[in-house]
């Protein structure tokens, strides 16, 4: 089932349960979705990009969480610290640090990876294999903590 039928059927779940919670994250996605295939990019909307869209949104809110953490609107961070659990349920599982630290351990021996010069190349295959699974930042970090040692 697609992303679009998924959240439609959550989407009349939430109602009839009046989870005011779920109803903001999914209407989130929901428009989301709507403003994309409404947007004429001409492009269909597959997992891989469903994927992408469902990141951009959590990114967006994490974003947000931090500048209220930092002015101290604890009663708006907590609406988005709500609406990032609710968009990551249709994210596919994240990897823990330690999976990461292994599959791009693997990529380097690969790759024959070794020093910050192969960076670029690391994280373009890191990037592509673990699209949905892991943020950019996180990966950046392992990718930088693998090649200084």
């Amino acid at each position: 089932m697609s992303l679009e039928n998924t959240i439609n059927e959550d989407l009349k779940t939430a109602m009839k349960a009046k989870d005011q919670i779920s109803l903001r994250g999914i209407r989130a996605i929901k428009s989301a979705i709507l403003i994309y295939n409404t947007s004429g990019a001409g492009d269909e909307l597959n997992q891989e990009r469903e994927i992408a869209l469902l990141q951009k949104l959590v990114k967006q809110r994490q974003d947000s969480l931090d500048i209220f953490e930092k002015q101290g609107r604890e009663d708006l961070a907590s609406i988005e610290r709500e609406e990032i659990e609710v968009i990551m349920r249709y994210l596919p599982k994240q990897l823990s640090e330690t999976e990461l630290r292994e599959a791009i351990g693997a990529i380097m021996t690969r790759l024959g990876a070794s020093t910050m010069k192969d960076m670029g190349r690391v994280m373009g295959e890191a990037s592509k294999e673990f699209a949905g699974k892991a943020d950019g930042k996180t990966i950046s970090a392992v990718v930088k903590a693998l090649l200084s040692n």
